[in-house]
């Protein structure tokens, strides 16, 4: 791997997320390899940038083909004054330091109700609480949500620092992806 403030640039087309969920409309790019393979990991990783000279900061997630993914928010898409189905050019760089994820209320909560899992998650490294993180919000139904919450804290408890036998890159699981995109009307 290349250094981790190594910068690429890149263009790519905006696509449209085929399922905004409970979000506002929101859209999507996918990375050229290329560019993915600068980045110091296959996982989340956190970035900073241009999107048509338009700054922004981002996490990008695995799109489990050895690659990744950036959300471009409604906000975003309208500062760089983009259209979904505009090809857009991209410069992104790896922050220097990965920014502490924010916890979701569920493992919060959990975390509050075992002091020593939180003990031991305060003592971490960043990346693996993305990592831990990434694994709970990477199931798909909220009862195996919530069994991974279960999970995290009993191993986090008995003093296990990173989750095991998750591949943050989706590729050998096939369990990550980008999203499905609008098929553009002809």
């Amino acid at each position: 791997m290349t250094a981790a403030t190594e910068k690429s640039t890149f263009k790519a087309p905006l696509l449209a997320a085929a399922s905004a969920g409970k979000d506002a409309p929101w859209a999507f790019l996918v990375l050229p390899r290329s560019a993915s393979e600068r980045l110091p990991r296959r996982g989340r990783t956190t970035v900073q940038g241009t999107l048509n000279g338009h700054a922004f900061q981002a996490m990008l997630e695995p799109d489990g083909q050895l690659s990744h993914w950036l959300k471009v928010s409604e906000a975003l898409r309208e500062a760089a004054a983009v259209e979904v189905g505009d090809t857009v050019a991209v410069t992104i760089t790896p922050v220097a330091q990965e920014p502490e994820p924010e916890l979701p209320p569920d493992l919060r909560h959990a975390l509050a109700a075992c002091p020593d899992a939180r003990a031991v998650w305060d003592t971490t490294t960043t990346l693996a609480r993305v990592d831990w993180i990434h694994w709970i919000e990477s199931a798909k139904q909220a009862k195996t949500r919530q069994k991974r919450v279960d999970e995290a804290c009993d191993k986090l408890r008995s003093g296990q620092r990173r989750v095991c036998c998750f591949d943050p890159s989706g590729f050998y699981s096939k369990g990550l992806c980008a999203p499905a995109a609008v098929e553009p009307h002809a």
